[in-house]
């Protein structure tokens, strides 16, 4: 595959050099300081784009991609609430758009393992559900898109939780559950579930080690979706 990277720090690089490694080429490694080299490239060059940018960069580099009909893998979290119009834009344009706030394996292996907690902990009273995520100083958004993927996993399947807040921020709802957001060098990403009672506690967890399982999964994603259409998530790669 010819492969457009659309944001290089970190995450990007990782991708560029694992996607090389399986064989793949970088059509063009974009960044907020050479964007204007996407004017430049023959869409009919590039089989996909790997969008790992900035929130606010995200809609323009996906649309961008989109308009072309180049199928769009985005793992970038903090725009969420542009989303539907991006997935409207894919259908418009006959086009190809794969969101996931995380593309680990196990990571959505714990999204699942999560929903199947949140059922049982549903039929039991006097526990106090909450979310802690733990990332690197340099990730800008918070809570993380993990984080928040994890949170409505539970609030579907919970009769009395409505929605979520950062417990940096007020809420004086019983409804409402907490979410902690920490910034600490050099963790890459750990997600906790925590159900608190007075005669105990019940906890699950997901640790990274590095962000190779991301970048990795990104790229088996964008094999993956080469003649597919439409809006499309890892329910659909790992069919679950």
């Amino acid at each position: 595959m010819n492969i457009l990277i659309l944001g290089y720090g970190k995450m990007g690089q990782l991708i560029a050099q694992l996607s090389e490694e399986r064989g793949h080429s970088i059509a063009a490694k974009i960044n907020i300081d050479n964007r204007n080299e996407l004017e430049n490239l023959d869409p009919k060059d590039i089989d996909v784009a790997i969008e790992f940018s900035q929130p606010e960069a995200a809609v323009a580099n996906i649309r961008w991609a989109i308009e072309r009909g180049i199928p769009v893998v985005s793992g970038t979290t903090g725009w969420l609430d542009q989303k539907p119009s991006i997935e409207q834009l894919t259908l418009s344009k006959n086009g190809a758009f794969f969101y996931a706030s995380n593309y680990s394996i196990g990571v959505n292996i714990f999204f699942k393992v999560n929903e199947f907690l949140s059922k049982l902990m549903n039929e039991t009273k006097g526990y106090k559900a909450s979310v802690e995520e733990i990332h690197h100083t340099a990730k800008k958004d918070a809570p993380s898109g993990t984080a928040i993927t994890l949170a409505e996993g539970i609030l579907k399947n919970n009769d009395e939780l409505k929605d979520w807040h950062l417990t940096d921020k007020e809420s004086d709802s019983d409804q409402s559950l907490p979410i902690t957001s920490k910034r600490i060098d050099p963790a890459p990403g750990t997600h906790i579930i925590r159900y608190q009672s007075e005669i105990d506690d019940i906890e699950i967890s997901h640790t990274a080690h590095s962000r190779q399982g991301f970048a990795l999964g990104s790229i088996l994603v964008a094999e993956w979706i080469q003649g597919k259409k439409g809006v499309l998530s890892m329910d659909d790669y790992l069919s679950f």
